[in-house]
């Protein structure tokens, strides 16, 4: 891709009333997921999954794209159609993640730095070739007693700048992903101070590394309280203190923020968008890019059964449906009522 269609690719990543499904579980997450339903978690019954999702009728109205694994990327539909080539079909985007996830960080206890750098540029051809059009890396910061340090964030956004330049020299548009865990019992305000440390120093490394920042994407946490602090920030207050942090640490250039769902329920990570885009007044599209917070629904009604595949579409759609509505900020707690065939 050239630069102009970089940044056209980014764009249409975060389209009006639009998202981004994130499908890309490593093997051990979805086995997680999988053991949740009691379902074994073979290639088949993976691919089978991810196809549900993907010939879901409607969803392109909501989803602009999809994060795959590399598993996935590489599998066929059951007609033997390539997914990347159903996805594409419905004028959505196959993207791709492409670290190799998180291992402890060398004389930093408790934090995490994220691997994948060796080899990156060959398997990002591949991966065009393949028909990925985007890819994803995730950074982990961690919140706990004296973390997240410096010399982890600076460690970690200099991995996401590496990454992304290669994405962006292969042709492919990167999603950048600092995710700050709401895991803990801190208060907003701890949330709040290591999200704004972790993008200032995220954004000054893209700069270093000539990052386009119109061909690119952000996908951070929102500024939350600890999932076990005794005290829960309101929707209205998270909205209030993620865009604050935002508009002062990502540059206006850059064309869409996704967020990540991080463990919020279903109904909470879609009231928290829909509360940011009726702020409004930003620069940037305020979209998602959730996984568990969209797939949640449709799984539970699959149960690994295939006469259960209608009504866990039904179910995606549908989640779909109110997160798109989130994105004008025109989603409203009745429409959770609503059902499905909706």
């Amino acid at each position: 891709m050239t630069a102009q269609e970089l940044a056209a690719t980014a764009k249409a990543l975060v389209a009006p009333g639009k998202g981004i499904l994130a499908a890309d579980e490593s093997s051990g997450t979805i086995k997680k997921r999988f053991d949740s339903i009691e379902v074994e978690s073979t290639e088949d019954n993976r691919r089978a999954y991810r196809e549900l999702l993907f010939t879901t009728e409607g969803a392109a109205e909501y989803i602009s794209g999809v994060i795959l694994y590399d598993e996935t990327l590489r599998q066929q539909a059951a007609d033997g159609t390539p997914l990347a080539e159903v996805l594409s079909g419905q004028g959505i985007i196959p993207g791709i993640k492409v670290d190799k996830g998180t291992t402890d960080l060398a004389g930093f206890p408790g934090e995490k730095i994220t691997e994948g750098l060796d080899g990156l540029a060959g398997r990002l051809a591949e991966y065009r070739d393949l028909g990925a059009r985007f890819t994803k890396w995730r950074a982990v910061i961690t919140i706990g007693e004296g973390i997240p340090t410096p010399g982890c964030i600076a460690a970690n956004a200099e991995a996401l700048a590496r990454y992304a330049a290669c994405s962006q020299e292969a042709g492919l548009v990167p999603i950048v992903e600092p995710e700050v865990l709401m895991d803990g019992d801190h208060g907003i305000e701890r949330c709040d101070q290591a999200t704004r440390d972790t993008l200032a120093e995220v954004f000054a490394a893209l700069r270093r590394h000539r990052v386009r920042f119109d061909g690119m994407l952000l996908k951070p946490n929102m500024v939350l309280s600890g999932s076990d602090s005794p005290t829960q920030a309101g929707v209205e207050e998270v909205a209030e203190a993620t865009v604050a942090a935002l508009t002062d640490c990502v540059p206006a250039s850059v064309p869409g923020i996704v967020f990540l769902s991080g463990g919020q329920s279903d109904e909470v990570a879609t009231a928290h968008l829909n509360a940011m885009n009726r702020r409004g007044g930003v620069p940037w599209e305020l979209s998602f890019s959730y996984g568990r917070a969209l797939q949640a629904p449709a799984l539970k009604a699959w149960k690994g059964e295939a006469a259960n595949v209608p009504a866990a579409q039904r179910a995606y759609h549908h989640r779909a449906r109110l997160n798109g509505a989130a994105r004008s900020g025109s989603y409203t707690e009745a429409m959770e009522k609503e059902t499905a065939d909706a």
